[in-house]
Parts: structure tokens; sequence; C-alpha cells
């Protein structure tokens, strides 16, 4: 039995689902340079754990600096989807804003990767931590 995630872009012109690799125990952001600019909280699904249901037409490509990562976009609304990992080409990193129901804003803590420093390039692991504390109303 499979735990598949319904998922789409803002639009819903790219529907997607989703088994992630280990729940939600992959959440991370990134500081690299493009993660920083864009903003998105990431988890992981292996390569079959991706099935576009409508909108593959929509989706648009964008790698950069070693063109090893590719990042999935919504050609229409412009939402980061998913992206091939560089540090696992195995897998995706998924835009946890995409999954139905899921919410950055959910978790209170997210770990912060250290993508300047990539570990395929002798760096990375966890530099930070982002926290999330809702102002009681």
């Amino acid at each position: 039995m499979t735990n598949r995630i319904l998922a789409h872009c803002h639009c819903k012109s790219v529907i997607f689902s989703v088994e992630l690799s280990n729940g939600f125990e992959t959440i991370r952001r990134c500081n690299c340079s493009f993660c920083r600019m864009r903003g998105a909280v990431a988890v992981s699904a292996e390569l079959s754990g991706i099935e576009v249901m409508s909108g593959r037409e929509f989706l648009t490509e964008y790698r950069f600096n070693s063109k090893q990562a590719v990042h999935y976009f919504c050609s229409k609304c412009g939402i980061y989807t998913f992206h091939q990992r560089r540090s696992n080409p195995n897998q995706y990193g998924v835009n946890i804003a995409c999954l139905e129901g899921v919410s950055p804003f959910d978790f209170k803590k997210i770990e912060v990767m250290d993508g300047v420093h990539h570990p395929k390039d002798g760096g990375g692991g966890v530099i930070g931590v982002l926290t999330y504390q809702p102002v009681d109303s």
C-alpha cells in the first residue's frame, strides 16, 4: 500500500502525486543562492515517487551552476514544484507547499542545510534551524 499525496502548482495547471521517501522526516530548507531566493521548504521523494498526472507540458526546467540539479516550475504561475537533487540524483526534492493539506507553517522547526558549501563540493550538513511560532490571538 502506498501513501501518495496529491500535489499541484498554484494555478493547478500541473497536478502530480507524491510518495515521500521518509514521510516528513526529510523536511529542510537550503541556503544556496537559488533556494535563498525561492524560499521553498522541501521534502524528499524517490524518482519513482512522483507521478505527473496532468500538465507535464507546463513544466519548465531550470539548471544553474553545476547544471546537475534539475528544478521544475509551472510555466503559467511560476511555482517551483520539485527538483531532481544534486546531492542525491535518485531523489526529488518536493515543494511542501504544493502538497494538498500541507503548509510550511505546519512545522515548528525546519533544518537549514548548507547548500553554499554543497556536500558534493566537500561541505554540507545542517547549519541552522528556522522556527515558526504563531502569535496568540
